[in-house]
């Protein structure tokens, strides 16, 4: 008998389906020479430090660090793990061979292989590595099964990160709550303690560190001159008057003179379809275009992921492999036949491109781009009984999808020149000549919600359309000096702070840049949402309206950080190469483990040398 092993209940019900399994059993789904269960996510858990030692069992600064000689598992204790444990045991033990069906992923690969350690499996085991639950995919994916051996980099780095997370969350977070905190809060061991992670310290680290720049910032004035010619408003090519009499200067030596023009020019240029969506890019969208938290939208494109509807979504490339080229007319044909309301909202877009030879761009298909998973695609099933929610994101990967088979967008930029006196000015405009991909969402973004006023005004800017100048013309003007003041930077919303966490804290906004970065970045794309998520439930950030802002307990604790290392996302994002290294076999996991045991220890003995009494009062929201 072959045993399979899904992650989740309704995963092992649709691979269940494929292979002729359809008796329901206690825990299991049997037939055709199958077994079929499943876990619920985690079913084990890496050992507590009172299983270890007993020293260990209450919270103590003499008895850190906390370095096991030998990390273990153990079993998650919740009644229906237990139960569905002891099922999936009595199934190993009689299979003649397992396949790993858990999600394709560092995080399925681990939860899976525990669950095999805890139950003592010695029988061949096989992997299946699918990007989608269709029933096609399903079967390739059976047809192509891999020894699970092949995976081993892939676990070895699952298990690294666990080890590591351990390693610091477990002793820094001792170590800070027992040193730090107010001793009026010593409540039982774990209670009111300040949470020290690998990657939530870091990333708080980074609001903190954005609303003290905002404090400190002092608004400095500056002017700005411009002058309105044939209703057309240009502004100083000189840039900011950083002192008044500058700027009064310059006025008074253009307001009685006629303005110039003394330049035109036009340059043709094309603009690239948007690439499709990695998991942060599309939580980034989300919550720039309908206010949905990372959280949420990770929720919901799962939701779309088990219904079949998109591929698998906690993916960090926004390419495809040219294997699935082939494939990408069967999906735009299940995408033309889409209803919502009655109303077919892409059947005029895909049509407008059938019958021809699909566009394929490099910047859309590309092997050595892709590493487990392409990026997040329809699969071409037909969705049915979506939530408004589940449609929204839905719409966001299909046009997305479809876009990207689009021509460029043909566009023209116009820069006139002038001058008043020597005073020099200019003005720039852009002409849409065609739209191309950008006919797919002009429907959408009518009936979407509105963006915000800033991102409407940048567009409103960039696309506006001049009157014609010619080289030569004079007239008449009407010249301002405007007086500004320099702005902070802003605040974090839930969309830059993952941009942010994406690049390691560093502002980039150039699409190429940003992925290159990507392998720096901190934290997973699939668990970022989660930390966030973690920083809210522990109240050391809070919403407001779209600002992320740190409360008082959140801005305490980094200040009290004197260890670089715990909060600085450049070296999180180094450990995070690391361990993408690891997977990718470049980088030996031991030496990983080894380095963050020095570091821990380093860590610890560093802040039991603090001799000053400070302490943080927990604020509990």
């Amino acid at each position: 008998m072959t045993v399979c092993i899904a992650e989740k209940p309704s995963v092992a019900r649709d691979i269940a389906k494929v292979l002729g399994a359809n008796n329901t059993k206690n825990g299991y789904i049997e037939g055709n020479g199958y077994q079929v269960t499943w876990t619920y996510g985690h079913l084990c858990t890496l050992k507590e430090p009172n299983d270890y030692s007993d020293m260990w069992k209450h919270w103590s600064l003499g008895a850190l660090p906390m370095i096991p000689q030998r990390f273990g598992i153990k079993l998650i204790e919740q009644e229906h793990i237990v139960k569905q444990f002891a099922i999936v045991e009595q199934l190993f033990k009689n299979a003649d061979s397992i396949i790993n069906c858990g999600d394709a992923g560092q995080e399925g690969e681990l939860i899976q292989r525990w669950v095999m350690q805890k139950a003592g499996v010695h029988c061949p085991v096989k992997r299946l590595w699918i990007s989608s639950l269709t029933e096609d995919s399903i079967k390739e994916g059976f047809n192509t099964l891999k020894d699970q051996q092949e995976y081993d980099p892939l676990y070895m780095a699952g298990l690294s990160r666990a080890i590591g997370d351990w390693l610091l969350g477990m002793n820094a977070t001792r170590l800070y709550t027992i040193k730090y905190r107010d001793n009026r809060q010593r409540g039982k061991d774990g209670g009111n303690v300040l949470s020290i992670g690998r990657v939530q310290t870091p990333t708080l680290a980074m609001i903190v560190n954005r609303q003290k720049e905002i404090k400190e910032f002092k608004p400095e004035p500056y002017w700005v001159l411009s002058t309105i010619y044939r209703n057309t408003l240009f502004t100083a090519t000189k840039g900011k008057y950083m002192k008044k009499e500058e700027g009064e200067a310059a006025f008074e030596e253009i307001k009685d003179k006629e303005f110039e023009v003394t330049g035109v020019t036009k340059k043709n240029g094309k603009e690239a379809p948007p690439q499709l969506f990695d998991l942060t890019t599309l939580q980034v969208e989300c919550n720039k275009k309908y206010g949905y938290t990372a959280e949420m939208t990770l929720n919901i494109i799962q939701s779309l992921y088990e219904k079949k509807v998109t591929t698998y979504p906690r993916v960090d490339t926004q390419y495809l492999t040219d294997d699935i080229y082939k494939k990408c007319p069967q999906t735009l044909n299940g995408v033309f036949k889409v209803q919502f309301s009655g109303e077919r909202p892409y059947a005029d877009l895909v049509r407008a491109i059938g019958g021809k030879t699909l566009k394929k761009s490099k910047k859309v298909f590309d092997n050595s781009k892709v590493t487990d998973h392409h990026a997040i695609i329809p699969t071409g099933i037909v969705p049915a009984g979506l939530t408004d929610i589940e449609r929204n994101v839905y719409d966001l990967v299909t046009r997305r999808f479809i876009a990207v088979f689009y021509p460029d967008c043909q566009f023209s930029t116009t820069t006139v020149e002038g001058k008043a006196g020597d005073v020099k000015f200019k003005v720039t405009g852009k002409e849409i000549l065609e739209p191309g991909y950008r006919t797919v969402f002009e429907k959408a973004k009518n009936t979407a919600q509105q963006g915000s006023e800033e991102g409407e005004k940048k567009d409103a800017d960039e696309e506006k359309t001049l009157p014609t100048f010619v080289k030569g013309e004079t007239g008449s003007h009407q010249p301002t000096l405007t007086e500004k003041l320099t702005t902070p930077p802003a605040y974090y919303t839930e969309a830059t702070l993952l941009r942010a966490m994406e690049t390691a804290g560093k502002f980039v906004d150039n699409e190429e840049l940003r992925a290159a970065m990507k392998e720096n970045g901190i934290g997973r794309p699939s668990s970022r949402a989660n930390i966030i998520e973690t920083l809210f439930r522990r109240h050391y950030i809070k919403r407001e309206r779209k600002r992320i802002v740190a409360t008082p307990t959140g801005i305490a604790l980094v200040n009290i950080i004197q260890e670089e290392l715990l909060k600085s996302p450049e070296l999180t994002g180094i450990w995070e190469k690391k361990l993408r290294d690891i997977e990718h076999k470049k980088y030996d996991a031991g030496t990983f483990i080894n380095e963050l045991k020095q570091q821990i220890t380093d860590i610890v003995n560093h802040v039991l040398a603090d001799s000053s009494n400070r302490k943080i009062e927990i604020i509990e929201q």
